[in-house]
């Protein structure tokens, strides 16, 4: 709520408008009821608001993980559908520092230890989060000065959670105190060490590295710094997150034929091999348009796929389809291809039926973690 107001009138000074985008999750009795109320409350002061409700979540194991995925996807959409680029997100500093905790006691490497980024780009979103600095407590003091209410969503308070005992830990509910300002200093000071990293990684990257619109990679013979080998990695299988540090750090040092967390490594003659695992890719999909398939291949706005085609891998018809291409084997298995009707439609990266067909169905590599991400801007 204190993001919506801060930010219509950030706008309104500027003649433009925002758009609030509410999500319920529907996972507590009541949570339809709390988001029609703050819809209201938004419209009240000016702020156009629309609830998004989520179907098929259900209690059982890392629910929040998997809300918080349904949540984004929710309003990656809304986003799309409206054209809208910026999409800005209400986390306050408690939040970073209860962030920064979390990866400290999952042993997180140094770029976890940065927290959330202000700024993230993805393919067609900005995810920009500017309270990151502001402590709760002031954020609440500008709604009471408003004349503003909002709703204190109580799982908040769910001591069956890690997040939740570690903000009873703090016993900092305003985060005025100094702990909470020194996590929040720490995040921003990892933040402009990993932006620093990741330029490093950038230039290291260009120099031994060559990533394909297939969505697999090849890198120059001899040892690779860990994080530039856990960027690839992410590239290529999609991932949110990189691999245990432990593994990577084995794997930099002696890059060797290995398995790890979705990617296949293979050692060729002119260097490693990095490819999706076959076994870890993604079912079929509806082949729409603005479809994403395995994380890393998004079929574009302004394709016309058949109606009830699917995307999925190429698979075992990759054999018949060695003559048309240069790729390697490993590698064309494991090409998105669209479907109709269970029977082979089109494989766009090779070409096949005909151009025809491929240039009405651009599936474009597009994962969530490029290997050269977006710097990370201090808060």
């Amino acid at each position: 709520m204190a993001l919506a107001w801060l930010a219509a009138g950030w706008a309104r000074a500027r003649g433009g408008t925002v758009q609030a985008l509410i999500v319920d999750h529907g996972l507590r009795a009541g949570s339809a009821e709390e988001a029609a109320l703050t819809r209201t409350r938004l419209e009240r002061i000016g702020v156009a608001a629309e609830v998004r409700r989520l179907a098929g979540l259900g209690p059982g194991p890392a629910v929040a993980e998997r809300a918080r995925a349904a949540r984004y996807r929710a309003l990656a959409a809304a986003c799309r559908a409206q054209g809208i680029l910026h999409l800005l997100l209400g986390h306050h500093a408690a939040d970073q520092a209860e962030t920064l905790m979390m990866r400290v006691l999952s042993g997180s490497g140094p770029a976890g230890l940065a927290g959330m980024a202000a700024l993230r780009e993805e393919a067609s979103l900005r995810l920009l989060r500017p309270l990151l600095g502001v402590p709760p407590g002031r954020l609440r003091a500008t709604l009471r000065a408003a004349g503003i209410g909002w709703v204190e969503d109580p799982s908040n308070a769910d001591l069956r959670t890690l997040r939740a005992r570690l903000r009873g830990w703090g016993a900092d509910p305003h985060g005025a105190g100094t702990g909470l300002a020194s996590l929040v200093h720490a995040a921003a000071t990892a933040g402009r060490q990993r932006a620093a990293a990741e330029r490093r990684c950038a230039r290291l990257l260009a120099a031994g590295a060559s990533i394909f619109p297939e969505g697999y990679a090849r890198l120059a013979p001899g040892a690779l710094p860990p994080s530039c080998l856990a960027a690839v990695l992410q590239a290529v299988s999609g991932a949110d997150y990189p691999p245990p540090i432990a593994a990577l750090q084995r794997l930099a040092r002696r890059p060797a034929a290995a398995t790890l967390a979705g990617v296949r490594l293979l050692p060729t003659q002119r260097g490693l091999l990095v490819l999706r695992e076959a076994a870890a890719q993604q079912g079929p999909v509806p082949a729409e348009p603005g479809a994403v398939w395995d994380r890393r291949f998004r079929l574009a706005d302004a394709a016309e796929p058949p109606a009830g085609a699917t995307i999925r891998a190429l698979g075992a018809d990759a054999a018949r389809m060695r003559g048309r291409s240069v790729l390697p084997s490993a590698v064309l298995q494991v090409l998105p291809a669209v479907r109709h009707r269970e029977a082979l439609f089109a494989v766009p990266h090779i070409g096949y039926p005909d151009a025809a067909t491929c240039e009405a169905l651009p599936l474009v590599f597009s994962p969530g973690r490029p290997t050269a991400g977006a710097a990370w801007f201090e808060t």
